[in-house]
């Protein structure tokens, strides 16, 4: 084992209360400033997680996030303030984390995590967080976890709800995909987008990730292998779910199928759609260069009512999703049916009903109204 790294004298008067803490002291202290996480993504669950993790003196911390700072995450993600909207929320996070703990370095990756580039990040690092919201995302986090013997330290968050639990077969646990062995079909759950979350959610579940994180580098207490920590925040109930290795599991099991962090899961898009199955679209610059052109165009919205604040695209009829079963009568099948939501989700599942519904030229308007409202006019 490596010897570790000493402390400063301003970093034992920095850690005072960790030096007096059984089952930290000046030998654990320096195992976190021996130590490393990746974090996937600087959002809702990142941002309390590395602010504890900096405070704590992990030694080194790995960034992954390619997204600008948009008005909307200020609500949750607490490493970013009202300055930073419009820039990378890489340089947003590190210039907040460097004032928490200036001893703390910080490694910025401004990319996408994908199967190409999750191996080679991945093995950098003792153990990795994953604060995404996508489900091929989680399923890339612990594959990629899985092949190099690494802890995966998941969070999920749905409006009052989150859950935690730390994925690491090698230590004698099940895998992501024991419990969630395949992905969920196309836009059967809901982004946090399109249903929202409680800003302080996150907050509490990144903070149990960051306890969870800091106990495996120090070797002490018992994570979470085996075992869902689901907290329920309108009711203020914790409850734990057991999860059990899965003999079958195609990555994990007796007799495995995946050996690679290629493969059908992971390469899906975000909304669990494989790459070539995706449903006609068209841009909100080709929609708006149609709509300026005076072309008379069937748009749909798929919102609710009470979103119609966010924005509207001019001359659009709006049919809630859930509604379009009982009304697609209402929509008329001999034209071209541009359907849009917030951000593109809704409105693919729309598409695709539109088209087994008998109204074939259904077209999905990509990004939605976010998209639309981005755009300069």
């Amino acid at each position: 084992m490596p010897e570790l790294p000493p402390l400063s004298q301003d970093e034992i008067r920095r850690y005072a209360r960790h030096l007096s803490v059984p089952g930290v002291g000046e030998e654990g202290q320096r195992k976190l400033k021996a130590s490393s996480v990746l974090m996937i993504g600087t959002g809702g669950l990142g941002c309390p997680a590395a602010l504890y993790l900096a405070a704590a003196g992990v030694g080194r911390i790995g960034l992954i996030d390619p997204d600008k700072v948009d008005r909307s995450n200020l609500q949750r993600q607490i490493l970013h303030g009202e300055s930073w909207v419009g820039k990378p929320k890489l340089e947003s996070a590190a210039a907040r984390l460097r004032e928490v703990n200036p001893h703390v370095e910080l490694e910025l990756h401004s990319t996408r995590f994908t199967p190409e580039n999750a191996m080679d990040l991945v093995s950098r690092y003792d153990i990795v967080l994953d604060g995404c919201d996508n489900f091929p995302t989680r399923f890339l986090s612990n594959d990629a976890c899985f092949f190099l013997k690494k802890p995966c330290v998941y969070g999920s968050i749905f409006r009052f709800d989150g859950q935690v639990t730390v994925f690491a077969p090698h230590l004698g646990g099940p895998c992501y995909r024991c419990m969630l062995p395949s992905l969920p079909a196309p836009g059967s759950a809901p982004s946090c987008e399109e249903a929202g979350v409680l800003g302080v959610l996150p907050g509490v579940i990144g903070s149990l990730q960051a306890m969870e994180t800091i106990k495996l580098m120090l070797g002490i207490g018992e994570p979470p292998l085996g075992k869902l920590l689901c907290y329920d925040g309108l009711h203020t109930t914790f409850r734990s779910l057991r999860l059990r290795r899965d003999p079958a599991c195609r990555l994990c099991g007796d007799s495995p199928t995946i050996h690679s962090v290629m493969n059908s899961e992971t390469n899906a898009s975000a909304s669990c759609s494989v790459p070539g199955s995706d449903v006609p679209a068209i841009s909100v610059e080709d929609l708006a260069a149609r709509i300026d052109a005076g072309e008379d165009l069937y748009i749909l919205d798929v919102r609710q009512p009470e979103e119609e604040a966010e924005g509207m695209i001019p001359g659009t009829v709006l049919i809630p999703l859930p509604e379009l079963p009982e009304r697609v009568a209402e929509i008329p099948a001999d034209r071209q049916v541009f359907v849009h939501c917030r951000s593109g989700g809704r409105s693919a599942r729309a598409v695709k009903f539109l088209q087994e519904a008998g109204i074939p030229n259904a077209v999905n308007v990509a990004g939605g109204i976010n998209a639309w409202n981005a755009l300069e006019r």
